[in-house]
């Protein structure tokens, strides 16, 4: 469901971008830093990073070769590159960045942990290790809206709502990922940003785009089934009198710093 940037762009690509300045501010690293975005997507996390961090380079790897040629278009800053590759397995030596980040990103990859243990072995003695995840059972909205009108429509749908299959997207879970990768001073906070749309067709159109795991699901619906969602949403969004909808969308951001060791 991963290979066309410019719908998730429209779905959450946006309101990552916002939540990823805030988080490099977070992780709060010197400039002339190596940075390394694994899980890039589109270059939200990279591109914040560029405009941030003042970074020496960021070398950005993502599975998906589409989202990796969006980001190329979409940044092509000199200090930016952009390859193929594996969370859990990257060809890289050990300590090859001073900061490796991540953003919505590692609960999709199938062994969470694996992804961590690698993030700390590229990491530099006293660097920074971090990533941030949604907030799926409760603070981004936007999501937690959609799924509560699909298992209104279907309760099957529970089985897939993301507040359930990723567990791991709250701060007990990522804290323990992170002292369990050997990482020290390990700390976890929210991030929220609001997330406002003009009306309730944008809200509704990029969740016919296909990309990420609730648009899918839309998308398998027959026409008649996503209606029934589609009406209950319309009718149980804070819709203000001049057609817009405001939202929050919060992200739990996780940090560590690898030992001297």
């Amino acid at each position: 469901m991963w290979v066309a940037g410019d719908a998730y762009e429209a779905y959450v690509g946006r309101w990552s971008r916002l939540v990823a300045e805030e988080f490099v501010r977070w992780v709060g690293v010197p400039a002339g830093w190596d940075w390394l975005d694994v899980g890039c997507g589109t270059g939200a996390l990279t591109e914040a990073v560029l405009a941030v961090a003042e970074p020496s380079r960021v070398v950005g790897v993502d599975p998906a070769e589409g989202f990796l040629a969006d980001a190329r278009t979409r940044l092509p800053d000199p200090r930016a590159s952009f390859h193929h590759g594996d969370a859990r397995s990257l060809p890289m030596p050990d300590g090859s960045f001073d900061a490796v980040v991540s953003g919505l990103a590692i609960n999709f990859v199938p062994d969470a942990q694996a992804a961590v243990d690698e993030f700390a072995r590229l990491c530099a003695p006293k660097g920074v290790v971090a990533a941030y995840v949604w907030d799926y059972a409760d603070g981004m909205a936007m999501m937690r809206y959609f799924w509560d009108a699909a298992i209104v429509a279907d309760p099957s749908a529970a089985d897939l709502d993301e507040a359930t299959r990723f567990p791991m997207c709250r701060p007990g879970p990522l804290q323990h990922m992170w002292t369990q990768a050997g990482l020290e001073n390990v700390a976890v906070q929210p991030i929220d940003v609001d997330t406002v749309f003009a009306n309730f067709d944008e809200f509704w159109r990029p969740f016919l785009g296909g990309q990420g795991p609730a648009p899918a699901y839309a998308m398998s619906l027959s026409e008649r089934h996503r209606e029934t969602v589609r009406d209950w949403l319309r009718t149980h969004l804070p819709i203000d009198a001049d057609g817009s909808i405001s939202l929050t969308a919060r992200a739990w951001a996780v940090r560590g710093t690898a030992s001297q060791a």
